[in-house]
């Protein structure tokens, strides 16, 4: 008796995703707009690689005593730790002092890719998922970060969700003029004071209040631990989260200089406006924290309307270059969650998530005659049109069809003996078949009728005449000139 062959299980990993051909579309569209909007204001695309050595994504990883704690890490051949990209600033942190001498400066530029996090995943939660950033490396000025907020509302506009989105401002040296103020100095403590004002969109007042003290319980009986401050230190921070500005204090100038800056490029506070309750994850921002935030509502999975949040954000990082170099290196720049806007664009119809028209598929009625079906396939694409010669099992007729339908073809050519003989060929558009299908209840009047079907003269100039005018094929030519 022979032992069965062990087949290994096809499994996708947790946290990942396989991309399919609408979704690649149609984010394909999406990034096209932003790029379109990012080289309008003079920025340049650069590409990072996946992996960069560990040391230089340095203390911004979640613990560097433990390589593969929150990155995927390994070792090159020399026993050095190199770790995929956790983002996409801290690569370009490296680009930049690598390169200082042949870079113009301040450097503006764009980058799109995968980044990786070696978090456990959930529902919306990947440890593989596209970013879209901009920054601008060696300008110290208030200009550079208004215009970043400002690239970002124009961004948004660009894809459709006007009047949908706000771009919040915030400074974080007007948050640690605060929590000095307060007296807060224990590190966690600022994170857990932080946090809480991050809350006040979510919580109002009275839970952010919650959240500086002991802590909040929530509806389903969960309880948050607090901050834990005193009562007066407490005070301090809520008349900031109302609206109190602190004095003499750096930031505040910051973003008053922001303020002026968008008030004379046009952008009101239904764009981009200030707001105390940003602050931003990263302990690299050094200055003006922004994030996108969509204000449309939908529903979570309780079935409660809630805002769709934020899908992008950034601020200043002057700390991040000067890892690399003795001189201080100021620079400021934002991340777009690609798969994040993706599924806002869809909620709000802005985003075609239709299957790409597939090739004009030529079927394969007869072995011998596969060099005509060739030059035909072959005179179709010569003129910019997908198209395929069938490759699969040849002896079903309707089996080639159906794969035709499968790929989202637009058109089958049919040339059988019959059709050769009378130097004919048949074109059966699939899509107005498919509309004229609808009106036709009886499957023996369908096949009679043979909707979407017609004939075409077999020179070759005039099959790529006929398909080049069909309206699917048409819209394609038009779009990919």
């Amino acid at each position: 008796m022979t032992d069965k062959k062990k087949l290994i299980a096809p499994r996708l990993p947790r946290g990942f995703e396989d991309r399919l051909p609408a979704d690649i579309s149609a984010v394909n569209a999406m990034t096209a707009k932003i790029r379109a909007v990012y080289e309008r204001y003079g920025f340049d695309s650069v590409e990072t690689p996946l992996l960069e050595y560990t040391e230089t994504l340095g203390k911004f990883l979640p613990d560097t005593d433990r390589p593969n704690a929150g990155v995927f890490s390994l070792q090159d051949e020399d026993e050095q730790w190199m770790s995929l990209r956790y983002d996409l600033t801290a690569p370009l942190a490296r680009h930049f002092a690598e390169n200082f001498d042949k870079l113009a400066k301040p450097y503006r530029s764009y980058r799109a890719g995968y980044v990786f996090r070696n978090e456990k995943p959930g529902p919306g939660r990947f440890r593989q998922f596209m970013q879209f950033d901009a920054d601008t490396v060696g300008a110290a000025g208030a200009e550079a970060d208004a215009e970043m907020c400002m690239m970002m509302a124009d961004t948004m506009d660009a894809l459709g969700l006007a009047g949908k989105y706000v771009v919040k401002v915030n400074n974080r040296k007007v948050l640690d003029g605060v929590l000095a103020s307060a007296g807060v100095v224990d590190e966690g403590q600022k994170l857990a004071v932080l946090r809480a004002i991050d809350k006040l969109d979510k919580f109002g007042t009275e839970g952010v209040a919650l959240l500086l003290g002991e802590g909040r319980k929530d509806e389903s009986g969960d309880f948050t631990k607090g901050a834990g401050l005193s009562d007066e230190q407490r005070a301090v921070v809520l008349n900031y989260v109302r609206g109190e500005e602190p004095e003499h204090n750096e930031g505040i100038a910051e973003l008053n200089a922001m303020q002026a800056l968008f008030d004379a490029a046009g952008y009101g506070a239904d764009r981009i406006k200030i707001d105390p309750a940003v602050v931003r994850g990263l302990e690299y921002y050094t200055g003006p924290v922004f994030e996108i935030e969509l204000t449309f509502k939908v529903q979570n999975e309780k079935g409660q309307d809630v805002v769709f949040g934020a899908v992008g954000g950034g601020g200043r990082y002057d700390g991040l270059v000067s890892r690399f170099r003795s001189e201080p290196v100021p620079a400021t720049g934002f991340s777009i969650g690609v798969s994040r806007l993706a599924h806002a664009l869809r909620l709000t119809g802005n985003l075609g998530a239709e299957e790409p028209l597939g090739p004009v598929v030529v079927l394969v009625l007869d072995k011998e005659q596969t060099a005509r079906y060739q030059a035909i396939t072959s005179r179709l694409r010569r003129a910019g049109i997908r198209a395929e010669m069938f490759m699969g099992n040849t002896k079903n007729f309707g089996k080639q069809v159906a794969y035709a339908d499968k790929r989202n073809s637009p058109a089958v050519i049919i040339e059988g003996t019959q059709e050769r003989e009378l130097g004919k060929v048949q074109i059966k558009d699939l899509i107005a078949g498919k509309e004229a299908a609808k009106a036709i209840a009886d499957n023996a009047e369908y096949k009679a009728a043979r909707p979407g079907q017609f004939e075409c003269d077999g020179d070759l100039d005039a099959i790529v005449a006929a398909i080049s005018e069909l309206p699917a094929v048409s819209a394609y030519l038009d779009a990919n000139k």
